[in-house]
């Protein structure tokens, strides 16, 4: 048994799976194709905003033929799913640029792997795969569109996992207490990954971001939790709209100061918000700040509520 860091988290995930060798191995053993990718992008962005919203995705990747997104979510919000279903369209619309003919010259596949369980049981599976084909009046699926969005859960392994995937959310659930049994795992691939995640080989810069990100999801698991049980004592639905407000209110003054200086992170809020006054896009004042846009976005709701 050897010390890791956990894959919970964005930092370590994305320095893993963005090596080639095992990001293709990954994409093949969860889709069941080929791919030849020798670059794999993390935070990207495409060049010109496509909708609404500009996507950023944490791992992303291309070959000549196919279009493969990667998106490691390991929060549960409550937009989840229709937050990853718009980044999943926004790759196909990407691609319809000109005004000749709708065409989809690459297909689009997205993998989210969730690395904690959400309370409503809404996520109840491993392994659950949405693709766009159609079905006719008999139960015939007419195949037509071979997208596909895929959501992965290691903590919800079961009988029927697929073997070529379970192994994958085996060593990722394996991870996430910090600890993993090395001789379970004799593949070369996965030897290199236990090598990569060993506490004793990051480097402290890496290890610094990792502490912070640990702290973060300390303090919103906090919040979280306490709001839950009080909103459990006031009534499920209004009860826990109250609950979470107080619960995030109670992580704002005490939560975060966990595992960073209260000063900094104060000084944070300020940038975040100044930022915000002079038209800056939330994508933007994450890479600033260095955290998610959801947390921006958290952190600039819970300013205006305040003000309101």
């Amino acid at each position: 048994m050897i010390e890791v860091i956990p894959l919970k988290y964005g930092t370590m995930f994305k320095r893993v799976f963005s090596q080639p060798e095992i990001f293709n191995q990954f994409a093949k053993d969860v889709l069941g194709i080929e791919l030849n990718i020798s670059k794999v992008h993390t935070e990207y962005e495409y060049p010109e905003p496509v909708g609404f919203v500009r996507s950023r995705y944490d791992l992303f990747a291309e070959d000549i033929e196919k279009r493969i997104i990667v998106e490691i979510q390991h929060v549960k919000e409550e937009d989840f799913f229709n937050r990853f279903l718009y980044y999943h369209l926004i790759s196909l619309v990407e691609q319809v640029a000109g005004f000749e003919e709708y065409d989809f010259k690459r297909t689009v596949y997205t993998i989210i792997v969730l690395t904690s369980v959400p309370r409503d049981d809404s996520v109840n599976f491993s392994c659950a795969i949405s693709d766009m084909s159609p079905t006719d009046e008999w139960g015939n699926k007419v195949s037509v569109y071979p997208h596909r969005l895929v959501f992965l859960s290691p903590r919800k392994v079961n009988e029927k996992t697929p073997s070529a995937i379970r192994k994958w959310l085996d060593f990722i659930d394996d991870s996430l207490d910090g600890k993993i049994e090395e001789s379970r795992y004799s593949e070369k691939l996965f030897q290199g990954m236990i090598e990569d995640i060993r506490k004793r080989t990051i480097d402290p810069a890496l290890l610094e971001k990792i502490k912070d990100e640990a702290a973060w999801e300390k303090a919103k698991a906090r919040f979280a939790e306490e709001g839950w049980m009080d909103g459990q004592k006031m009534g499920r639905d209004e009860g826990l709209k109250e609950g979470w407000e107080k619960g995030l209110e109670k992580g704002r003054n005490e939560g975060r100061n966990e595992g960073r200086d209260e000063g900094a992170l104060a000084q944070q809020r300020q940038t975040i918000i100044a930022a915000k006054q002079m038209g800056m896009e939330i994508a933007a004042i994450a890479t600033l700040v260095g955290l998610t846009e959801t947390e921006i976005q958290e952190i600039l709701n819970h300013v205006s509520q305040a003000e309101g």
